[in-house]
């Protein structure tokens, strides 16, 4: 009986260490969110004519965005640039350190730049609960603060 409570202990922290050390491939995840598959409810995604806007150049967004960002707890730039364009960003959770990962590509519209996102878990099975939205919105809403079309 013990030899089995022991065993099942050493999984769950062999689990648990996999989901917070596991190597990401950065290709798999840094990608443009208007090709990337739809995260359903695993996730957020805004493209098109439902992608927000900001006034400003998407040097000047990308730039609030990368600072919106290290604001957040648990969340690092994982690839891109301002100069590409694009940012991917991942966010862990406190303690079990799963893992949710942003890509905002920035795109001029004249004055404004258009935001396509897709924010998606990589552990997450059936809902993220609306964890990727939340986080979404929080940002943008902190984007609008700073630049009003």
């Amino acid at each position: 009986m013990q030899t089995s409570f022991l065993f099942i202990i050493f999984v769950v922290i062999l689990g648990a260490g996999w989901i917070r050390f596991a190597p990401t491939d950065v290709d798999a995840w840094h990608v443009d969110p208007a090709t990337a598959n739809d995260p359903g409810a695993q996730g957020f995604r805004v493209i098109g004519r439902e992608a927000p806007r900001f006034s400003g150049d998407p040097v000047a967004v990308l730039e609030a965005l990368i600072a919106i960002s290290r604001a957040e707890p648990r969340v690092r730039r994982l690839d891109g640039s301002v100069d590409e364009g694009m940012l991917t960003f991942v966010a862990h959770t406190k303690w079990v350190g799963f893992r949710d990962y942003i890509t905002v590509k920035a795109v001029a519209e004249g004055s404004a730049t258009k935001l396509s996102v897709i924010s998606r878990s990589r552990y997450s099975y059936g809902s993220d609960r609306g964890v990727n939205r939340e986080r979404m919105e929080r940002w943008f809403a902190e984007l609008e603060d700073i630049f009003v079309e």
